[in-house]
C-alpha cells in the first residue's frame, strides 16, 4: 500500500493544514525523525531537514522510503563538526519554531543542543529529541528490533512484520511536537519534551498485557470468529468479533446465530475452519459482500 494517498489526505482543504506557517527544522535521520516530519509536512508545515556531508542512512536502506518521506521537505546539508556549520546552524535555528531531533543526550549536549544551551540561546524555540529509551536508558544503544524486543514483541526467533516502535515513535513524536507548539503559544516560551521508541512501542503491546492478544486468549485464537483460516487459494482474516458479525457468521456457516460462549467452542472452530477450506476467495469476499460480514481475503 502507498503511503502518500495517506499524506494527500491530511493536506487535502485548509482545515486538513492546521500548522501552515509554523517552521520546523530536523537533524533527525534513520525512520522515527523522518517519518515525523512526513507528518507534520502534510499538516501545512514548513519542514527543513538539516543532512550530515553522509547524506541520510535511510537513502541507502531504503531509497522508496527517502523518497516517500522527503516529499516536500527542504534539505540542507551542513557539517556540524565544523564552525561553520555550527554557524549555519544556529542561524537556521533562530528561523525555526522547532527543533526535532534523534540524537542521544550525550551527542546533543557536545553539539550545544541540550535542552538547557537552546533555553539560553534560542528561549522561544521548541524541541522534541527523539531517544531509544527515557531515563537512565536514553544513552544505551539500539534499535527498532531491541525496542520491540524490550517490550515483549518479538516472538522466538522470527523478525517482527514491520518496524513498529519507529513508527509509534514517530506518531508520539508528531503528538509531541503539537504540544510543544500548543505550551509555546501559551507561554511565550519554548516547550522542551522527549520522546522514547521503547515507551512507544510499550503503548502498542497495551492489549497482549491485558490478556488480548496473545496464543490463547481472546484475540489470539480462541475466540472462533475472530481467527486467520485456510480457504481455497489463500487465506482468510476473519474479525466477526461482536455479537451482531458473530451472528451473521454462524449463520453463513450453517451454526445458527452463535452466542458469545459458542465461539469459543471447539465445534464451532471445527465447523468454520471446514466451512472457510470449502471456499475460494472470491466466494468469500462475495458471502461478506452479501452478509455484512468483516473478513479480507490473502493469498496463500
Amino acid at each position: 500500500m502507498n503511503p502518500l494517498p495517506f499524506f494527500d489526505a491530511l493536506q487535502a482543504g485548509t482545515a486538513g493544514r492546521p500548522l501552515k506557517g509554523v517552521r520546523v527544522l530536523s537533524l533527525a535521520l534513520n525512520l522515527p525523525g523522518p517519518a515525523a516530519l512526513a507528518r507534520l509536512r502534510a499538516m501545512g508545515a514548513r519542514c527543513t531537514q538539516v543532512l550530515p556531508p553522509a547524506g541520510d542512512p535511510m537513502a541507502l536502506y531504503s531509497p522508496v522510503a527517502h523518497r516517500d518521506l522527503t516529499q516536500g521537505i527542504v534539505q540542507r546539508t551542513l557539517d556540524l563538526k565544523t564552525a561553520k556549520g555550527q554557524q549555519q546552524l544556529q542561524s537556521l535555528l533562530t528561523r525555526s519554531d522547532v527543533l526535532l531531533t534523534s540524537f542521544r543526550p550525550s551527542a546533543l549536549k557536545k553539539l550545544g543542543l541540550d535542552s538547557a544551551s537552546l533555553k539560553q540561546r534560542h528561549p522561544a524555540l521548541s524541541a522534541v529529541a527523539i531517544v531509544g529509551s527515557s531515563g537512565a536508558n536514553a544513552e544505551k544503544p539500539g534499535h527498532d528490533l531491541t525496542y520491540q524486543a524490550e517490550v515483549g514483541l518479538v516472538q522466538g526467533v522470527a523478525l517482527p512484520p514491520s518496524l513498529l516502535a519507529d513508527m509509534a515513535g514517530a506518531l508520539v513524536a508528531t503528538e509531541a511536537v503539537l504540544k510543544a507548539l500548543l505550551q509555546q503559544r501559551q507561554t511565550g516560551q519554548g516547550a522542551h519534551l522527549q520522546v522514547s521508541l521503547a515507551d512507544a512501542a510499550h503503548w502498542l503491546t497495551w492489549p497482549l498485557q491485558w490478556g488480548l492478544t496473545g496464543p490463547g486468549t481472546l484475540l489470539g485464537g480462541q475466540h472462533a470468529g475472530y481467527r486467520v483460516y485456510a480457504c481455497k487459494g489463500g487465506r482468510v482474516a476473519v474479525a466477526a468479533l461482536e455479537p451482531h458479525f458473530a451472528a451473521a457468521l454462524g449463520r453463513v456457516v450453517g451454526l445458527g446465530p452463535l452466542t458469545p460462549q459458542a465461539c469459543l467452542e471447539p465445534d464451532t472452530h471445527e465447523a468454520v475452519t471446514a466451512f472457510m477450506a470449502r471456499r475460494t476467495r472470491k466466494q468469500l469476499e462475495q458471502l461478506a459482500l452479501t452478509h455484512d460480514l468483516p473478513l479480507h481475503t490473502l493469498p496463500a
